[in-house]
Order: structure tokens, then C-alpha cells, then sequence
């Protein structure tokens, strides 16, 4: 019996040290060593976990940068827009390479349907998210494309970058802006666009994305673009597309000259940032008109001299 017990044991050890053996040489052989230059990447990264760069956290887009530096020896296509382009050539002169700077973006409303330019025709009473109601009527102004004001974007922000203006009903973005993107993601109307900060923060966009024909644009939001081509047409760089009977102006090849904007019968061109506008000087006919009236009025004056002397 003492036997039978002592070779079992044996039996048993031998097993599993042969067992032990074995996943020691598939540990070896599988193991995965992690590049040491992953945690000084993460170090310099703005540990937002924002998503903005397009990975789940800071963690995963430092293993991201490293993966590309050693593979394509290129950081291309890669970007931190919370920590920017200073963060970003922190990151490229930690992996040995160089990275063009980015134009710095934000987050901008391409709608402009306001409690006072699209009146409420019907009253919303449910859950005050914008998701749910999407999913239920066009909004209470009528236009299915509008924001529908009930702050999905502003509960989506980790910056402090945007809030509801009670007087408008609309999403005003201030300069906190990252551009990390989730707005644009929480929005289901879409109307949150990632643009160019542009120079000098100047920016010209059209604040409508309904594709309604005009009568029906109009009908419901006054200040709706409704697909004339008037900006389309005047337009000297072909930055303007119309497609869907909705205008677009293309950030890369605007040129700021807001002649867009002039021409606009709803005002549904903004241009941000930019100075007030200078009036108009006086035609030559206008000049002459003043002139002419001012001459006949003196004419018309009695002469208070020749009074005296009459």
C-alpha cells in the first residue's frame, strides 16, 4: 500500500514539473515585452481619455504612437487634439521623429433655428434627451434636421466647452473647445461640425444643414438656407458646393472674403470674429443728389441781409 501511495506521488510530481516545464517555454515564446518608450509617451499625453484621437484613452493612443514609430516610422494620421501640437511634438521627439503641425479645430453649430426664428408649433413633453426625441418628431419648430435644444452635447462634454443659451434654445461653444469630438458623436442631428479655428478665430459657415426645398426650409425657420446658389455663384475660389439644396463652404479653400455672406437673402451665412462692417460710401449719384437738393434749398432761402435792406 506504502508503495502503490509513493508511486502515485512520484507519478504526480513528475507530471507536474513536466507541466511546469512546458508552460514556462510557452510563456517565453509568447510573452509580449512592452516597448519601455509606451510609458514616457504616456506621460506627456493630457490623460483626458477623451476619445478625441480616436482610441478609448491616452494609454491606447500611446501604444498607437510607439506601434506606428517603429512600423511605418511615421506618425501620420495620428493626433491629440486635446493637447495639440505641442503635446504632439513632445510625443514625436520622445520616438526619434518629427510630426507637421495640425490646424487647430472647433466645434461649431450649423443651425440657427432659435426660439425667435423657428417658433414652436408643437410642445415636446418627454425624456429631455435629444436621442429619444430624435427618434419621435421633427422638433418642436417643424424642421427635422434642427437642433432639437434638449442638451445631449452639453452633457457629452468633459471641458466645460458648451452650453445651452436659455434664450435661443441653441448650444453656444466657447473657447474651452478641445475639438475631442464627442458633441459631434452625441448630436443626433448632426448639426455640431468640426471646422478650422481659421485666422485670427475667424470662420465662415453655413448655420443650416436642412435639405427641404426653400418653401418648405423657410416655412419652418426663417433664417434656413434655401438652396438659391447666390453664394454658390459668387464665390471667386470654388469654396462653395450646393448639394441637396443646401450650400457648403468648404474650410480648406475659403478664402474669408464674405462675399458669401452679402449675398445671403436669410442670413444663413455666419462669419465669426470678424470686424463690424464699414458702411457703404455714397454712390456718385447719391453725392450729386445731396448736392443738388442742398443748392435748390439755399436758392429757395430768403436772404435775411436783402430782408434788412428791403
Amino acid at each position: 500500500m506504502n508503495e502503490v501511495l509513493m508511486y502515485a506521488l512520484i507519478t504526480l510530481g513528475l507530471l507536474g514539473t513536466i507541466a511546469a516545464v512546458i508552460l514556462y517555454f510557452v510563456a517565453q515564446k509568447f510573452k509580449v515585452v512592452e516597448d519601455p518608450k509606451i510609458d514616457l509617451v504616456d506621460e506627456v499625453l493630457p490623460k483626458a481619455n477623451c476619445g478625441g484621437c480616436g482610441f478609448p484613452g491616452c494609454r491606447s493612443f500611446a501604444e498607437a504612437l510607439v506601434k506606428s514609430a517603429n512600423e511605418k516610422h511615421s506618425l501620420e494620421g495620428l493626433n491629440c487634439p486635446v493637447g495639440g501640437n505641442e503635446v504632439m511634438k513632445e510625443a514625436a521627439s520622445i520616438l526619434g521623429l518629427e510630426v507637421e503641425e495640425q490646424e487647430p479645430l472647433i466645434a461649431v453649430i450649423r443651425c440657427n433655428g432659435s426660439r425667435a426664428n423657428s417658433p414652436a408649433k408643437v410642445n415636446y413633453d418627454g425624456p429631455s434627451t435629444c436621442a429619444f426625441a430624435h427618434n419621435l418628431y421633427a422638433g418642436e419648430g417643424g424642421c427635422q434636421y434642427g437642433c432639437l435644444g434638449l442638451g445631449d452635447c452639453v452633457a457629452s462634454c468633459d471641458f466645460d466647452a458648451i452650453h445651452m443659451n436659455p434664450e435661443t434654445g441653441l448650444p453656444v461653444v466657447n473657447d474651452k473647445c478641445v475639438a475631442c469630438g464627442a458633441c459631434v458623436k452625441a448630436c443626433p442631428r448632426g448639426i455640431i461640425e468640426l471646422r478650422p479655428k481659421g485666422k485670427k478665430d475667424r470662420r465662415i459657415f453655413v448655420s443650416c444643414i436642412n435639405q427641404d426645398k426653400g418653401g418648405i426650409a423657410k416655412k419652418n425657420c426663417e433664417v434656413a438656407c434655401i438652396g438659391c446658389s447666390k453664394c454658390f455663384k459668387v464665390c471667386p475660389f470654388d469654396a462653395i458646393t450646393m448639394n441637396n439644396n443646401l450650400a457648403y463652404i468648404d474650410p480648406v479653400k475659403c478664402k474669408l472674403c464674405r462675399k458669401c455672406v452679402e449675398v445671403c437673402p436669410t442670413n444663413a451665412i455666419h462669419e465669426i470674429n470678424f470686424p463690424v462692417r464699414k458702411k457703404k460710401a455714397e454712390t456718385a449719384e447719391e453725392v450729386v443728389e445731396t448736392k443738388t437738393t442742398m443748392t435748390v434749398t439755399h436758392d429757395t432761402k430768403s436772404d435775411p441781409q436783402k430782408d434788412s435792406q428791403s
